[in-house]
C-alpha cells in the first residue's frame, strides 16, 4: 500500500510567496517576531527562487537599519560645508559653488547655533537677478536636530514624513557632531550612490599646521614618506589596516592610536569599515 506524499506546501514557492506577501503588507511585521527568524525566512524564500540575492540583502539591511544611530552614518564636522548667518554672500557663493551640494547647514554667531538650513535652489533666482546683497535669514528652512543615538530607520520615517532630507546631528551636550541626509541612509541599504558631484578625493588633506584628513586607504608607504616617520614592521598596507592592527579590533568613531607625537583618530566609519582618518600633531 502507498501513502499519500502531501506536498510541503508551506515552504513551498507559492506558500512562502504568501507569506511574504502578508509580512510586506503589515510594515510593522519586524515586530512581530525575531530578526533571526525574518533573515531565516528570506533566506528560504532565496533557496525558493521567491526573492533573488539582491533582494534578499537590501531585505536583511533594512532589517538592521533599526540597530544603526545616525551617529555610525554622519557626515563628522569636519567634513560639513557651511555658511555663517554673518557671512558675506560673495564669500559662500563660491563655496555652495565649488561643493556642489543642495542644502547647507547656517550656523549662528555661536558655533553650536543652528540657524536653519539654506537650500541652493532658493538663491538662483537671486543671483540671477543680479542682486548681490539680500539677508539670508529671510530665506533660511527650518532645521532638524536630532540626536546621535536616534535610530537610521525611525529617521527615515521623518524625512519621508516632513519630507526632508537633512538632520542636523548632535551630542549629548547639544554640540554639534555631525550631519546625516537621506542618502547617507539610503546608502545602508543600496551601498554608495554617486552623483555628478562626487569625485575622486585626495588622500591626504591638510586643514591647519598641524591637523589633517586622511582616507584610510591613504597607503603606508605614502603615508611614512609624508611624515617622514617610521610605523616599523606592520604586515598591513593602510592606515586604516594600522589602526585595526594597532587596537586589534575594527574601529569605531573616536577610537585612536599615538605614534611618537602624532595622534590618529577615526572620524568617519561604518559598521563594515573605517573611511576617515583625523591626524594631528602636537608641537
Amino acid at each position: 500500500m502507498n501513502d499519500k506524499i502531501e506536498p510541503d506546501l508551506e515552504n513551498s514557492p507559492s506558500g512562502l510567496l504568501s507569506k511574504l506577501k502578508k509580512y510586506l503588507r503589515n510594515p510593522f511585521f519586524i515586530k512581530t517576531t525575531t530578526v533571526a527568524e525574518v533573515s531565516e525566512f528570506l533566506e528560504n524564500a532565496r533557496q525558493s527562487n521567491v526573492i533573488d540575492k539582491e533582494a534578499q540583502i537590501m531585505a536583511n539591511k533594512a532589517i538592521r537599519l533599526g540597530d544603526t544611530s545616525v551617529k555610525e552614518i554622519m557626515v563628522p564636522t569636519v567634513e560639513m560645508v557651511t555658511v555663517g548667518i554673518d557671512e558675506p554672500a560673495s564669500s559662500y557663493i563660491e563655496r555652495i559653488i565649488q561643493s556642489g551640494h543642495s542644502r547647507y547647514p547656517v550656523l549662528g554667531k555661536g558655533m553650536d547655533e543652528v540657524s536653519g538650513i539654506l537650500l541652493a535652489k532658493d538663491l538662483l533666482p537671486i543671483l540671477s537677478a543680479g542682486q548681490t546683497e539680500f539677508n539670508i535669514e529671510d530665506m533660511l528652512r527650518q532645521p532638524n536636530v536630532v540626536p546621535e543615538t536616534k535610530k537610521a530607520d525611525s529617521l527615515l520615517e521623518e524625512f519621508k514624513k516632513d519630507r526632508s532630507h537633512l538632520a542636523i546631528v548632535v551630542d549629548e551636550y547639544g554640540a554639534i557632531s555631525g550631519l546625516v541626509t537621506i542618502e547617507d541612509i539610503l546608502e545602508e541599504l543600496v551601498g554608495e550612490i554617486e552623483d555628478e558631484h562626487d569625485s575622486d578625493e585626495e588622500e591626504l588633506i591638510q586643514i591647519s599646521e598641524n591637523e589633517f584628513i586622511a582616507d584610510a586607504k591613504l597607503d603606508i608607504e605614502s603615508f611614512e614618506e609624508y611624515f617622514d616617520l617610521d610605523v616599523g614592521e606592520q604586515d598591513v598596507e593602510t592606515i586604516g589596516g594600522l589602526m585595526i592592527n594597532k587596537l586589534g579590533i575594527l574601529p569605531k568613531i573616536d577610537d585612536e592610536i599615538i605614534l611618537g607625537n602624532m595622534k590618529l583618530k577615526v572620524v568617519v566609519a561604518d559598521k563594515r569599515k573605517i573611511k576617515k582618518i583625523g591626524i594631528s600633531i602636537s608641537s
